[in-house]
């Protein structure tokens, strides 16, 4: 009887230890709320904020671009040259194209190399040919990089909570809305990184774009010695022409003229004549 009683009250105790820790785990599930895991993402973390302000000041985050339009002999020549400085800078071509305009070529290629070769680069592209125009610029995103940091470290320290709360989830409830949560978070990590990613190869590595072009060759319209020649020997014979053309329609009229002339002469002689016979 006695064993019977232990048992009774041993199982009694252990249902109510086990409804309390279950209770304790939907607690906590139950307080969850988003609000506990706004480490403000949209902000950065005020924790070491002052120095990672202090380090941009120091370590700007540049991208830098250039447009460069040159008139070259050879514009294929120029893209083996361009080819070999973006080799030797230690970058590479991202694009590059040559076509026909008008009889003469133009092309357009875009390079990328390394932040600290960017200006040496340009120069030496420089003086592949004439520069027509030039134009450099330089795009500062410290602040986003830092925003983003700030806003990725925060969102780590929310998928590591929301692991920490799912552990504890007791019913399905409770788990399907965590995962939906942390998977929100993911992506938000996952689309920021990439962020990141762009940020850094476009300052590690700055962008040129280059538009090289020939000379208009001296034929069509353009005036040279070989058309003048050539105007001047078509005028000549075109003047021939107009003179023997003339000469054709002139020679019937002249005969024509001639015998009218002579008759008109005969008429008149014999016109006298017969007045003089009548005097």
């Amino acid at each position: 009887m006695k064993n019977k009683t232990f048992i009774l009250i041993a199982v009694s105790l252990l249902v109510i230890t086990a409804g309390c820790l279950s209770s304790q785990k939907a607690e906590v599930v139950k307080n969850f709320d988003r609000s506990d895991l706004s480490l403000n993402e949209e902000s950065p973390n005020r924790e070491g904020g002052a120095n990672d302000y202090k380090t941009a000041g120091s370590d700007r985050k540049i991208i830098s671009m250039a447009n460069i339009q040159i008139e070259v002999q050879s514009v294929q020549a120029a893209f083996n040259q361009i080819t070999n400085i973006t080799i030797a800078s230690g970058g590479f071509i991202s694009s590059s194209s040559i076509y026909d305009a008008g009889g003469r070529n133009n092309g357009r290629v875009i390079i990328r190399v390394p932040q600290k070769n960017f200006y040496p680069a340009v120069e030496q592209i420089e003086s592949a040919g004439t520069v027509k125009s030039r134009q450099i610029s330089g795009q500062d995103v410290t602040e986003e990089f830092i925003d983003l940091e700030a806003r990725l470290g925060n969102l780590k320290k929310q998928e590591t909570r929301l692991q920490e709360i799912l552990k504890m989830a007791a019913t399905v409830k409770d788990v399907l809305e965590i995962e939906h949560e942390l998977e929100r978070v993911r992506g938000e990590i996952e689309r920021l990184t990439g962020r990141l990613n762009y940020l850094n190869q476009s300052v590690e590595m700055s962008t040129i774009s280059v538009n090289a072009m020939e000379p208009a060759p001296l034929t069509g319209e353009e005036w040279g010695i070989t058309d003048a020649l050539g105007e001047s020997l078509r005028g000549f014979v075109a003047s021939i022409k107009g003179i023997i053309i003339f000469i054709g329609y002139a020679i019937p009229i002249a005969v024509f003229l001639i015998v009218a002339i002579f008759v008109a002469r005969g008429l008149i002689f014999r016109l006298r004549e017969w007045i003089d016979i009548r005097k």
